[in-house]
């Protein structure tokens, strides 16, 4: 029979194929002072074919680790996509009460963004494949896989990948991340289903670059 928790030296190689280059490229833009991220079509491209070879090497890692990967998919349905939303709007609330609370009205800045060279098409659908793979690895597989430890080791942990891999968004934007994956952590938990917070991840890489 298949297992669906995973020990602390499991987490770290999980952790490590599917964030530590992105924790790395973060680290990079924190030491050069954050400079502008541009978003285009080939680079959300390059990206969507990066974090499929990085899925399939870790789950096929858990796969020889006797871990039940089916359990990771996320199973879409109306209510989930519904508590998607809610969970959206929610962690989008928390997340601005818990940076503008924190910073001066000169301070209200994360790290620049440019979406000019970025279409819908892809945009969607790097959206979609991203939502997926973040949370079905921080969620479904540290969260989850960790409580075995104590509720607190997993949520915590999960929430410190998340984190040092957005580092390039600035000390605002990292604790606007830390503020909106707690607020989606506690969904899941609630919720029992990786869809809800999958759809909010879908809407959080789609709705803020219209708006």
């Amino acid at each position: 029979m298949r297992k669906t928790t995973i020990s602390i030296p499991e987490a770290a190689v999980v952790s490590g194929i599917c964030f530590g280059l992105f924790i790395l490229w973060s680290l990079q833009a924190a030491l050069s002072g954050f400079p502008e991220t541009a978003f285009t079509d080939s680079s959300h491209a390059w990206m969507l074919g990066l974090e499929v070879v990085l899925a399939a090497a870790a789950l096929l890692y858990l796969y020889a680790r006797n871990f039940d990967v089916r359990s990771l998919y996320p199973h879409p349905t109306l209510r989930g996509c519904l508590l998607g939303i809610g969970l959206f709007f929610a962690s989008w609330l928390i997340g601005a009460v818990t940076t503008f609370s924190i910073a001066s009205a000169e301070q209200r800045q994360i790290a620049e963004f440019s979406y000019s060279g970025l279409t819908l098409v892809p945009m969607v659908l790097f959206a979609m494949a991203n939502g997926v793979y973040e949370e079905v690895f921080l969620l479904g597989v540290l969260t989850r896989g960790l409580r075995g430890l104590g509720l607190s080791l997993a949520i915590g942990l999960s929430l410190l990948v998340r984190v040092l891999y957005h580092m390039y968004q600035g000390p605002l934007g990292m604790v606007w991340v830390l503020a909106v994956g707690a607020t989606l952590t506690l969904g899941y938990l609630y919720s029992g289903s990786l869809w809800p917070p999958v759809f909010a991840h879908m809407l959080w890489d789609i709705v803020p670059i219209f708006l």
